[in-house]
């Protein structure tokens, strides 16, 4: 499975169409089957959603320093 983004070409640009995709093969050709519509996100917003459903979760990092 995996994050498919689409760029929303006829609304406000910076957006777009986000679903979870599964991959399987049907009569030995590729296909793509919508699980879950995510809808329309901010650009700010997508590296999130693939962060959530990747298979190696991002570690978070702090600076301490800042403080």
């Amino acid at each position: 499975m995996f994050i498919k983004v689409i760029p929303n070409t006829k609304g406000t640009k910076g957006t777009y169409f986000c679903y979870l995709v599964e991959s399987y093969r049907e009569n030995g050709k590729i296909k793509h089957r919508i699980i879950r519509n995510f809808g329309l996100l901010d650009e700010e917003q997508v590296p999130f959603l693939k962060a959530m459903y990747a298979k190696k979760k991002p570690r978070l990092v702090y600076d301490d320093e800042g403080m």
